[in-house]
């Protein structure tokens, strides 16, 4: 089965986590987005969101767990 989210990843710098979901997952498209963007809703099966930490302080870390959908 194939994996559908990445919770070992929160607090990792973006670039590792999308290198991470990428070696597990190389059949879906990967978005980084700076975390409080606006997305458009709805489930995609071959796209996973990784939210990072951007702003006044951007660390560039991942915020929340990247999910399938």
């Amino acid at each position: 089965m194939s994996k559908t989210s990445w919770p070992e990843v929160v607090g990792w710098p973006a670039t590792q986590a999308v290198t991470q979901i990428n070696a597990d997952r190389p059949d879906v498209a990967i978005e980084v987005i700076p975390n409080g963007t606006t997305v458009a809703p709805g489930y995609n099966a071959e796209r996973v969101r990784v939210f990072f930490a951007a702003g006044i302080v951007a660390t560039g870390l991942v915020v929340s767990t990247p999910v399938v959908g």
